[in-house]
């Protein structure tokens, strides 16, 4: 089960909410160590060590160590494929999208890319080049997953392989554009309505394309 947009969990298991918040431990602590030193400089050992727990118990959660910082990505599949299977009647999949989208805005998630505090993270990933790489993996990843689920939800879509590549690229071209000006010192209160009219415009724009 996932969370919800504003961080509520449905309501899970005892042992459920241990390993979620074990997980959670875990990438607060590396991602507390790779901001104080970089991320090449630390090892999965010193991780485990300040998390107070085994290196094996690390690599059950995060299987490789830019995912560690890179946590988000599976979120991201799962907010975004949840958006288009349980969309409401009526709905398409892309006002599904571009709904989520818009309410990732609101709450400055770290997936909608408005907050002053996301430079300090995106610093780290451009200063990593195993970072960028899981970087440009989670792109893919989160394509191909889209990909399945417009094949699986919608009957007769005239083309998942084309429809997941635009919406994707759409989606991070928007993203971009507003990392780089947070980046170069621009205000998040400052780029939040420019980023809603992109979306928009981003959605028009796909909406136009694909019908």
């Amino acid at each position: 089960m996932t969370k919800d947009l504003e961080g509520q969990e449905p309501q899970l298991s005892l042992r459920e909410r241990k390993k979620r918040a074990t997980r959670q431990r875990i990438s607060d602590v590396a991602t507390g160590l790779f901001a104080a030193r970089g991320f090449e400089e630390v090892t999965i050992a010193e991780v485990a060590r300040a998390a107070e727990v085994s290196a094996m118990t690390v690599f059950n959660y995060f299987p490789r160590k830019e995912d560690l910082f890179l946590d988000r990505i599976p979120q991201a599949i799962e907010l975004f494929t949840d958006a288009v299977r349980q969309r409401s009647s009526g709905e398409t999949p892309l006002g599904a999208l571009r709904r989520l989208v818009l309410e990732l805005l609101d709450q400055h998630h770290p997936l909608s890319a408005v907050d002053d505090d996301f430079p300090a993270f995106w610093r780290i990933v451009i200063g990593s080049p195993a970072l960028r790489a899981r970087a440009r993996e989670g792109v893919e990843e989160l394509e191909e997953a889209l990909v399945r689920t417009f094949a699986e939800t919608v009957p007769g879509f005239p083309d998942p392989d084309f429809a997941a590549a635009l919406t994707v690229a759409a989606y991070r071209s928007v993203y971009v554009r507003t990392a780089r000006r947070l980046l170069a010192g621009e205000r998040a209160a400052t780029l939040v309505d420019d980023h809603r009219a992109r979306v928009h415009k981003a959605f028009d724009a796909l909406e136009a394309a694909l019908g």
